[in-house]
């Protein structure tokens, strides 16, 4: 016989509980989808929420929806401010939340998603960051295609702004004045006869990556060679990052370039949406 503790209702039997009321594995689980419920609609609202508007958007009654917010506020997950008592997100869902960023890997969030590029590609995927400091295009990670002659190049390889598809990618990302910062580092260096090595042809150049959605490089950084990239950005819709396909010019001819930056564009988009959040993103309108 087992003995333990109960709890009695006024009759002296076991008191019925209810069903949120967290004496229940499965009242545990829907209070805690209710809470997690409610700090998803206080994340979403820009400058704070009421407590009858949460009770209202959630479809509960105002004193569930307040027992459950003054839980989360003891833990530091949400706070009232302001006269009205608004509720907004506590300093504890930023901690962690935090978590994730600290957690997630570029490379490893982007590799199946180029793997699937270079299957509809037929081409060898990239991904590069930006060096803001010294004003280049870093590749971190390829995943080669199949073809016998195809693109290859060391991890850590570093390519000018002007001068690549990443470069030109992020490059177009830039304001007037980072341009003519960046120009000033490194000036127009001169590749191939392809390359473009004047301020006017660049301006022309960063329009029309912006236009379009994604960068072309028409044997700029070596002879023989086409790539064609597109931006992937950050939490704070900065770019930072780009992936590109590329190979040679017998296999990339003009007609295929539309296509392939339809295909890298919407890499670009997989990726940042996999580790930012943010759908959609796009070169600015300047």
């Amino acid at each position: 016989m087992a003995i333990g503790s109960s709890t009695l209702d006024k009759r002296g039997g076991p008191r019925a509980k209810t069903p949120d009321s967290g004496g229940s594995p499965t009242g545990q689980v829907q209070s805690l989808t209710r809470g997690l419920t409610l700090l998803e609609r206080i994340a979403e609202s820009v400058s704070g929420v009421s407590l009858t508007d949460l009770a209202l958007q959630v479809g509960l009654p105002n004193s569930t929806t307040h027992r459950l917010l003054t839980t989360m506020q003891q833990a530091g997950f949400v706070q009232q401010v302001g006269d009205l008592g608004l509720w907004t997100i506590g300093v504890r869902a930023f901690t962690v939340g935090s978590a994730f960023l600290d957690s997630r890997e570029l490379i490893t969030i982007s590799y199946p998603i180029m793997r699937r590029l270079v299957d509809a590609a037929g081409e060898t995927a990239n991904l590069t960051v930006l060096d803001r400091e010294e004003s280049l295009a870093v590749l971190i990670g390829q995943v080669e295609c199949r073809e016998m002659m195809r693109m290859l190049a060391p991890i850590g390889s570093r390519m000018p702004l002007h001068a690549s598809g990443a470069g030109k990618a992020f490059i177009a990302t830039l304001t007037d004045d980072e341009v003519s910062d960046s120009l000033r580092k490194t000036g127009l260096a001169q590749y191939t006869h392809s390359t473009i090595n004047t301020p006017a042809k660049l301006k022309e150049e960063i329009t029309r990556i912006r236009r379009q959605g994604f960068s072309f490089d028409d044997e700029e950084h070596a002879v023989g060679l086409r790539c064609v990239a597109a931006c992937i950005y950050d939490e704070y819709n900065e770019p930072f990052a780009a992936v590109s396909v590329s190979g040679p010019k017998s296999r990339i001819p003009d007609e295929r370039v539309v296509h392939l930056g339809s295909l890298v564009v919407q890499a670009a988009q997989d990726i940042t949406q996999a580790f930012s959040g943010i759908s959609r993103p796009g070169y600015p309108k300047r």
